[in-house]
């Protein structure tokens, strides 16, 4: 008996899959997907989901102090003369950042590795840079799935079966998040 499903892809190829399959179960939610994947996604998706909520009280808060560029109503930072020179102008900013212990630090690390980068483009300016901003997943794991599933034991996946494809015939299922 195999210890996994091989997919009918190459190596290289079926790590990718089941990589873009995971981000996208941890940021939708949900997806669509025939059943022999759903099972092996699942076995990547639930040791994440046990570690963001064995590792999501495990930071301190620090505060510090940051030099934040000063803006005008349109977003653009604000110039003054110095010198003869146009120098950016500053504020001092006090902020709290949440600071990993070296335990969660590990587990953010260990969730990269499986997870791509996501990133959301505004629908409406879409292909344009300006508003596009970067999802971090880890967070989202460790904010909200982990204290979500604190007094869950597992099974933080359910398997729903939707019928054959229509295509091959596969058995389509939804394999979201309980």
């Amino acid at each position: 008996m195999a210890k996994y499903r091989k997919l009918g892809r190459t190596s290289d190829q079926r790590k990718a899959l089941l990589r873009n399959q995971v981000t996208n179960l941890i940021y939708h939610g949900k997806i669509v997907t025939t059943e022999a994947r759903a099972k092996e996604v699942r076995k990547f998706v639930e040791p994440l989901i046990t570690m963001a909520v064995k590792e999501k009280d495990n930071f301190e808060t620090v505060k510090v102090t940051a030099k934040v560029p000063k803006k005008d109503k349109d977003g653009k930072r604000i110039k003054e003369v110095v010198d003869g020179k146009k120098v950016t102008v500053y504020d001092t900013v006090e902020k709290e950042i949440k600071k990993d212990l070296p335990s969660r630090l590990h587990a953010r690390r260990q969730m990269l590795r499986v997870l791509y980068p996501v990133t959301e483009v505004p629908t409406t300016a879409a292909g344009r840079k300006r508003g596009t901003k970067e999802v971090d997943l880890v967070a989202k794991l460790f904010d909200e799935y982990g204290p979500k599933y604190a007094n869950r034991h597992g099974g933080y996946t359910r398997i729903v079966k939707i019928g054959p494809r229509k295509g091959d015939a596969a058995m389509e299922v939804i394999l979201e998040l309980v």
